[in-house]
């Protein structure tokens, strides 16, 4: 390799930092519901084509929407030791560069899902982004304890861009599993922001711990978790789940609310980060049983 070339070469620092300023594991956590809504609306295993051409542009799509998210929480990130590692408190990446990186990755999502999957799944991608950085990053975020509960719903489109890409439409399935999402998001997030609600009540961000206390967001985590189950047991019918689909949403449903009810009497760290790892292990199992189930189940007569 020559100097000149070796120069041009990202230093390896950098390159992390620009996949961190993706926060890749959120966007793991955003694609364990893409593939298996892509199985229950194809009722078997999609084209392997169609899933990865739809994991690259769903995973564009949110790295995009998290970068932006970076740039314009700069000022906040560099307040709270959770977030303060991030690369733009850290001066690794310019605050230019990064909204550069986020556009761009934004434009890149909606050119592949056009050409590789539908319009609708790359008009659906784009709105998610837009939603996270106008509704939540800068509308909510700073403004509103509601801030996770409406600007959530950016974190739901996934589960609509995978129906979309197998089906080409958004059906009533679908948007019930955008509710399940949108119900399992404020008992995850907020069991975590009781964690760190001092990180949050020194950078001025109104989230429920800080502006409500920890009894009422534990009373919050608990409706919510409630609605969750009964939102899973509906869409059993309505999305025509077995047996298997149904003792697993009663299972961990029935473990979700006897946890948010212990985090309601005890509302310390240790128990608020146990339901806060247990949620990302219950969305997992759940949307896994779904497509297990519908797989078993084959086509719908």
């Amino acid at each position: 390799m020559t100097p000149v070339a070796a120069a041009r070469r990202p230093a390896p620092g950098v390159v992390r930092a620009y996949v961190a300023l993706t926060k890749p594991r959120i966007i793991e956590l955003l694609l364990v519901t893409t593939v298996p809504t892509m199985v229950i609306a194809q009722r078997g295993v999609p084209p392997l084509g169609l899933v990865i051409a739809t994991l690259v542009g769903g995973s564009l799509a949110a790295g995009s929407a998290n970068a932006i998210n970076n740039y314009f929480d700069r000022d906040i990130d560099e307040l709270m030791a959770r977030t303060s590692h991030r690369p733009l408190p850290r001066h690794a990446v310019t605050p230019t560069a990064a909204l550069r990186f986020g556009v761009t990755l934004g434009v890149l999502s909606f050119v592949w899902l056009v050409a590789l999957v539908n319009l609708l799944s790359a008009v659906l991608a784009a709105g998610a982004i837009l939603f996270y950085v106008f509704v939540y990053t800068l509308g909510l975020k700073r403004r509103s304890p509601q801030n996770i509960v409406i600007g959530g719903a950016a974190g739901c489109v996934p589960v609509l861009v995978g129906w979309a890409a197998v089906t080409g439409q958004v059906g009533l399935p679908a948007l019930l599993l955008f509710a399940i999402v949108f119900a399992w998001t404020p008992p995850h997030f907020w069991a975590l922001a009781l964690k760190y609600r001092e990180d949050y009540g020194r950078a001025g961000v109104p989230m429920l711990p800080v502006v409500r206390g920890v009894a009422e967001t534990g009373r919050q985590i608990l409706l919510y978790s409630i609605l969750l189950v009964c939102v899973t047991l509906m869409f059993g019918p309505v999305g025509q789940m077995g047996l298997l689909y149904l003792v697993a949403a009663v299972g961990l449903g029935g473990t979700f609310i006897f946890m948010a009810w212990q985090l309601l009497r005890d509302t310390s760290e240790q128990m608020a980060m146990r339901l806060f790892r247990f949620s990302i292990t219950y969305l997992g199992l759940l949307f896994t049983a779904m497509a297990v189930d519908a797989a078993i189940s084959g086509p719908l007569l």
